[in-house]
């Protein structure tokens, strides 16, 4: 079901970059990100309120892991700026080898707290195939 719901996510994550870069080029980059994230708080709200959820804002958890929406934000604009130059797949494409690269430091040395995952060459194979095709994809 996880591998499921990561695929399904990969989907998700391919139509918000290009509709939001569609956004972005017709009313601007700073506007769009402003109502992207705006519709996005509406929703959360809505459902927050539909479900009677309790927000726990807890004191003891650092600050830094409540940074997530100023990671978000400048996510978003820097996908409809890449958006615009680059299409879908390239940026797509590139993020992933970014989120594969980083990914891979997180495991290896357990920042943030996580279980160490210790690094194996093997894994250079599969990050050797998404650079492979980002060149194929810029090149051909």
């Amino acid at each position: 079901m996880y591998n499921f719901l990561s695929l399904f996510t990969g989907i998700l994550i391919t139509l918000m970059v290009s509709l939001n870069g569609i956004l972005s080029h017709r009313i601007g980059n700073y506007s769009s990100t402003l109502i992207v994230h705006l519709s996005g708080f509406i929703v959360i709200s809505i459902f927050i309120l539909y479900k009677k959820y309790k927000i726990d804002i807890k004191k003891s958890i650092p600050l830094a892991l409540y940074s997530g929406g100023i990671i978000g934000v400048l996510t978003v604009i820097f996908n409809n700026i890449s958006f615009n130059v680059l299409g879908a797949s390239l940026t797509i494409s590139i993020a992933l080898l970014g989120q594969t690269l980083s990914s891979l430091i997180i495991d290896h040395y357990g920042l943030m707290k996580m279980k160490k995952v210790k690094f194996e060459k093997k894994k250079l194979l599969g990050v050797s195939f998404i650079m492979l095709g980002i060149y194929i994809m810029t090149f051909f």
